[in-house]
């Protein structure tokens, strides 16, 4: 492996740890919302196949792909984890041409909880170090 694949390798490692907490985050503000969901079981039925949940599976699609790519012994270019960066600020922002949809549900529930503002710091953080190429 070279050291530019370690880099990009680590950052997107990082990325997938914070983004997993913006996710729970989400899944918990969005099941206050919802209301009364039974054991454990039935919610991740509910966050998986209700449509007052749909909206995220957008980033749970994300983080899975980021995943497999991380499973993969391929080197991970700068330009791998700029794709990554890119496709995560389509729907958090700010890409201006990003998913309206999903950014309209995010930005609320941005505005209504404080541990969503820290676990969105927390990616930004991260994204602003997976920089374009040169």
């Amino acid at each position: 492996m070279m050291d530019a694949d370690l880099s990009q390798r680590a950052k997107l490692t990082a990325l997938g740890r914070v983004l997993r907490d913006l996710h729970k985050q989400l899944i918990q503000v969005e099941t206050q919302h919802f209301g009364v969901v039974g054991s454990p079981l039935e919610h991740l039925h509910l966050v998986v196949n209700h449509p007052h949940f749909s909206w995220l599976q957008k980033l749970s699609g994300l983080m899975a792909q980021m995943d497999e790519r991380l499973d993969e012994p391929e080197d991970i270019s700068v330009a791998d984890a700029f794709a990554f960066r890119a496709a995560i600020e389509e729907l958090i922002g700010p890409n201006e041409k990003g998913d309206m949809a999903f950014r309209a549900k995010y930005n609320a529930l941005l505005h209504d909880s404080p541990d969503i503002v820290m676990a969105h710091g927390a990616v930004r953080q991260i994204l602003v170090g997976i920089a374009p190429q040169n």
